[in-house]
């Protein structure tokens, strides 16, 4: 079963986007370059031979006036939201495919309007008033069919129920956005959708897979998708004006009791709680403050208060407080927070001990240690600061080709200390160039410790990195030593002799 659905389509929405956001005529030859090849161009950069999947250099031989922007989702999308909400003021239930492309289930607002096409009028007619005059809209059965209407519409085009398969029969193979399987069918002589959708359809499925079975129910005018319209987020700051400004921390953290219990209490409304806070502070003279607090469980009433009043006694404002601004960074259901049978355990009085540190000495004052990438001991150690939830740059889950394997060391040597290895002459244990070792380990010399006998040792263990740039190439050879005395260490040996990179305890 299809759904009849009402798509509009804004023509070259990211260059009008682009061009808006740059102050660019959009009646100019543009182009929309990602990774050096053209995504989007202008009508009059299409009138001169640009054409989308162009090099950048190929499209500027082609138009010499050509304007070359760099494409930015995040500025189709802000720009498209003005366009969006003057929509859902006269038609709601919108499905935003892409900005530039929405959905529409075409039942409602046929109902409402007198019919399909009174509809489209309609909403062409809100589009227009937003800024957008030269949408188009389609209606057929599907978010397909109707999305290939609306692209020849001129400017409504209305496919009749169950005339979808004619009306994609003359389309090429291309219109479904699966390159790799439209050169396919292409090669086996199979260029437009009628072709596509007069194959037997277990044929195309053992043929081509999931994928294959998807585009031949799409070519015959078979589309299951259902419109499913974007819900947007209520609105779950809470806000507490002051007047006159209060200049005291008792006097904010008395005053906001009722604001914080109705912040807690909207979010139960709807099974949430909230599990990171973001609290404003703004000041008479126009400073603000803002900090982000974590919680290892979800936050209560008393909780908001007290990160409020911890943050005032940190915070260096310089005048009486007008305003506190309370926002629920990260929501989480409250069913994933239920108290366990005998309450929140210590876990949860510490992190409100080392929050309170926090507050009092600075955010990076109280610090943990997360897991890094890395092939040195030293690398994959990154300290964050207590409750932030950072990831690393170096992902610890990559390859690291190089990296000490086994077990890791139980203290990490950030001083690198130095020691000396000797053999069993009483001689000093080289590396050599190709990464042989001069004498077998017999001695380890480290400072503030005597002279220890080597049990076992394996290695050594070329690393490099970064050889390409003198400044910060990496050039060592690793080796892990057994001591009589119990210990174990990992050492590294350079230009400069051998260091102390970690220790086996």
């Amino acid at each position: 079963m299809t759904e009849r659905c009402l798509v509009l389509w804004c023509p070259d929405w990211p260059v009008r986007a682009a061009a808006a956001e740059t102050g660019i005529d959009p009646a100019a030859p543009i182009a929309l370059v990602e990774h050096g090849v053209v995504h989007a161009c202008s009508a009059a950069a299409r009138a001169a031979g640009v054409q989308r999947g162009l090099k950048v250099r190929e499209a500027q031989s082609r138009c010499a006036a050509l304007v070359v922007l760099p494409l930015e989702p995040a500025v189709d999308a802000r720009r498209f939201e003005p366009v969006l909400a003057a929509l859902e003021s006269g038609i709601p239930t919108v499905q935003v495919v892409r900005p530039g492309l929405v959905v529409i289930r075409a039942a409602g607002p046929a109902r409402f309007f007198g019919g399909e096409e009174a509809a489209a009028g309609e909403a062409l007619h809100l589009l227009t008033e937003a800024g957008v005059p030269d949408a188009r809209a389609g209606v057929a059965d599907g978010p397909f069919t109707a999305e290939q209407a609306a692209r020849a519409a001129a400017p409504i085009l209305v496919v009749q129920e169950g005339g979808s398969a004619d009306f994609l029969a003359p389309l090429p193979v291309t219109v479904l956005g699966l390159p790799s399987l439209a050169h396919l069918l292409a090669r086996l002589g199979v260029r437009t959708l009628g072709g596509l959708a007069r194959l037997p359809e277990a044929s195309v499925r053992d043929r081509f897979g999931p994928e294959g079975e998807i585009a031949h129910r799409l070519a015959a005018g078979l589309d299951p998708r259902r419109v499913v319209a974007r819900v947007v987020p209520a609105d779950r700051d809470r806000r507490q004006a002051f007047e006159p400004p209060l200049d005291r921390v008792d006097q904010v953290a008395f005053a906001i009791r009722r604001t914080a219990e109705a912040f807690i209490e909207a979010l139960a409304a709807d099974l949430l709680v909230c599990t990171a806070l973001t609290v404003e502070l703004t000041a008479d003279n126009g400073r603000t403050h803002r900090r982000t607090w974590l919680h290892p469980r979800s936050f209560t009433p008393l909780d908001v208060i007290d990160r409020v009043r911890w943050q005032l006694e940190a915070a260096e404002l310089g005048a009486p407080v007008v305003d506190v601004l309370l926002h629920p960074e990260a929501a989480d259901e409250a069913a994933h927070h239920e108290q366990g049978l005998w309450g929140g355990g210590p876990g949860e009085r510490i992190h409100h001990a080392l929050s309170r540190v926090q507050s009092l000495l600075g955010h990076e004052a109280v610090v943990t240690p997360v897991l890094a990438g890395g092939r040195l001991t030293t690398d994959r150690v990154v300290l964050a600061p207590w409750g932030e939830q950072r990831t690393p740059q170096r992902s610890p889950d990559a390859p690291w080709p190089g990296r000490l394997p086994g077990f890791s060391p139980s203290a990490v040597l950030a001083d690198r200390p130095r020691v000396v290895v000797q053999d069993p002459a009483g001689h000093d244990v080289v590396v050599d160039g190709r990464g042989a070792i001069s004498g077998p380990p017999a001695v380890l010399v480290t400072a503030g410790r005597p002279a220890v006998r080597v049990e076992g040792w394996a290695g050594p263990w070329p690393l490099e990195e970064r050889w390409w740039d003198p400044a910060a190439a990496l050039r060592l050879h690793r080796m892990q030593v057994a001591c009589a005395d119990g210990t174990a260490w990992l050492l590294a040996h350079d230009d400069s002799g051998w260091w102390a990179e970690a220790r086996y305890d």
